[in-house]
């Protein structure tokens, strides 16, 4: 078929053939700047998704540290429920989430007391004369709306729970 219209172009043109009067042959690739362009949506495709995708994932720390603390809570009423002669474990003054927590595993009130998801570590603190704690959990979103039915005071127990810090009185 080239050859057809080689022949014809030939006769045309005087025996010249000119490339532009020739058919072009179907391109088989992407052009350089379409490709650019494929690539560029897809870079910012991928960036809202991960944005996205990491402000679910704080989102969803803060849920279970939240669900740890009130999983931690149940453990030390069980506990307290069984000692109540001697209080909640730990003594008063500073951070006793160990012997909480030996405490508790040790009485089979929880299999295993969960641990921050994140950087972080949870408190427990036990007031002077072991009737009453405080669990304590920094919270990586500071407009949480748990924030809002926790305590908040600088001192509480010698625990600081100001805002973001999540904590769970009893």
């Amino acid at each position: 078929m080239i050859k057809k219209i080689k022949n014809q172009l030939t006769f045309i043109s005087g025996g010249k053939i000119r490339k532009s009067f020739l058919p072009k042959i179907e391109q088989r690739g992407f052009t350089l700047i379409e490709l650019l362009v494929v690539v560029a949506i897809i870079g910012i495709l991928s960036t809202i998704v991960l944005v996205s995708l990491n402000e679910a994932r704080m989102k969803a720390r803060d849920v279970r540290r939240l669900a740890d603390l009130r999983q931690v809570a149940l453990a030390l009423e069980m506990y307290y429920d069984d000692n109540t002669d001697i209080g909640f474990p730990g003594s008063s003054g500073s951070n006793q989430w160990s012997a909480m927590e030996s405490a508790v595993e040790s009485g089979g009130y929880i299999s295993s007391v969960p641990s921050d998801p994140g950087i972080n570590s949870y408190e427990y603190w036990v007031s002077s004369n072991k009737q009453e704690y405080v669990l304590k959990a920094v919270l990586e979103n500071d407009n949480n709306r748990a924030l809002d039915d926790d305590i908040d005071g600088g001192d509480v127990f010698d625990c600081d729970c100001d805002d973001p810090t999540y904590c769970i009185k009893l």
